[in-house]
């Protein structure tokens, strides 16, 4: 259900697409420059998304000699899944947390923070490691870079038109009402439908990691400490809201007052531990 649910998201911002370009532009005009808006912020995300992350986050790569138990959880869990061994990245950010990013499983990079190290026992930092990995294998860069590229393209798009003008708003049929209406509320909506996309990810993360691990309890018991630690321990500047997603639980909670559910990049934590006890069930 959550692949589904993505599918039917990022389908959603593509009619979102159509609908904005057809009220700014009148129709091909406007998807041609969407489109190419779109693909180019998608290209570079997916294609620079590693450095990214590791820029930000102060993260470097550690060895084997230096973290041995660390590279035995992910080369057992990567050997399980099947997957190629991702390089291993260490953050200095005091503040417990995790994150996996790379382009395909070739391209990889999974990184722990030594905030986490500290505060989580083996068992829960497997747990954690297995979410992590569940990212890379499900290719949820590349998703989420898709649901970006056509968010940012919309919002790009819908503001251009306001500051250069959207074409002849007698081929509109909304006339001058759809042009404000696809500079105001297009944005929003895309935005709201991205973030969408990045919860469902988190619910299948979660549940392919425990399957992968094949211990839902230690994740729920990673999720309990990572979440009151985030509230507590403040990320570092440098970490912004596009960078947000990428971690196993949002880095900035403590940042800024929280509101609905719906404009968090995260699942709530309780709802993510509900559906982890509901796995382990399954598996007793």
């Amino acid at each position: 259900m959550n692949r589904v649910k993505t599918w039917v998201l990022i389908a959603a911002l593509g009619g979102l697409f159509v609908v904005v370009g057809e009220l700014i532009f009148g129709g091909a005009k406007g998807l041609l420059i969407g489109l190419l808006i779109g693909l180019g912020f998608n290209l570079a995300m997916y294609w620079f998304s590693d450095r990214i992350a590791v820029a930000t986050t102060r993260s470097k790569p550690v060895t084997e000699q230096e973290y041995p138990q660390l590279y035995a959880t992910v080369r057992e869990l990567t050997a399980a899944r099947g997957m190629p061994m991702p390089r291993v990245y260490v953050s200095e950010m005091a503040q417990p947390n995790a994150f996996a990013t790379g382009r395909s499983p070739h391209h990889a990079v999974v990184a722990v923070t030594k905030g986490l190290l500290s505060v989580v026992d083996e068992r829960e930092l497997r747990g954690v490691l297995a979410h992590e990995l569940s990212h890379v294998a499900n290719r949820d860069i590349l998703i989420g870079s898709i649901a970006a590229g056509i968010a940012m393209s919309i919002t790009f798009v819908a503001r251009m038109a306001f500051w250069f003008g959207g074409g002849d708003s007698r081929n509109n049929p909304l006339g001058p009402i759809g042009l404000l209406l696809a500079w105001i509320l297009a944005p929003i909506a895309a935005g709201l439908i991205q973030l969408a996309v990045s919860r469902s990810r988190e619910y299948q993360a979660d549940e392919s990691g425990a399957y992968l691990s094949h211990d839902p309890e230690a994740l729920a018991n990673a999720l309990r400490k990572l979440e009151s630690a985030s509230r507590q321990v403040p990320a570092p500047a440098a970490v912004g809201p596009s960078e947000a997603h990428l971690f196993i639980v949002n880095p900035l909670a403590g940042r800024r007052q929280q509101f609905g559910s719906m404009f968090q990049t995260h699942p709530p934590t309780a709802a993510r531990i509900a559906r982890l006890d509901e796995i382990a069930a399954k598996l007793h």
